[in-house]
């Protein structure tokens, strides 16, 4: 039997094609996740939310996340 895999990231590692906006639809991922797509600190990733590179949707608990999205549209950009 094969697993299926759910995890945006190695989807983006392993994936020929490159995840559009479209595709990404709403899911959300936390600073860690989104760290690791650009291989940077989860630090760099709030900094980025609190510049207004990146944008951020708040958590009843105040925790950061980040629509899939809007990731991958930056991700493209830094690839270009």
């Amino acid at each position: 039997m094969t697993a299926i895999n759910h995890n945006p990231i190695s989807a983006m590692t392993s994936s020929a094609m490159p995840i559009t906006p479209r595709a990404a639809s709403q899911h959300t991922l936390t600073p860690g996740q989104v760290a690791a797509m650009f291989n940077v600190n989860p630090k760099t990733v709030a900094r980025w939310a609190s510049s207004g590179l990146l944008g951020a949707i708040r958590t009843p608990g105040g925790h950061r996340r980040f629509r899939e999205a809007d990731v991958v549209a930056l991700l493209n950009r830094k690839t270009d």
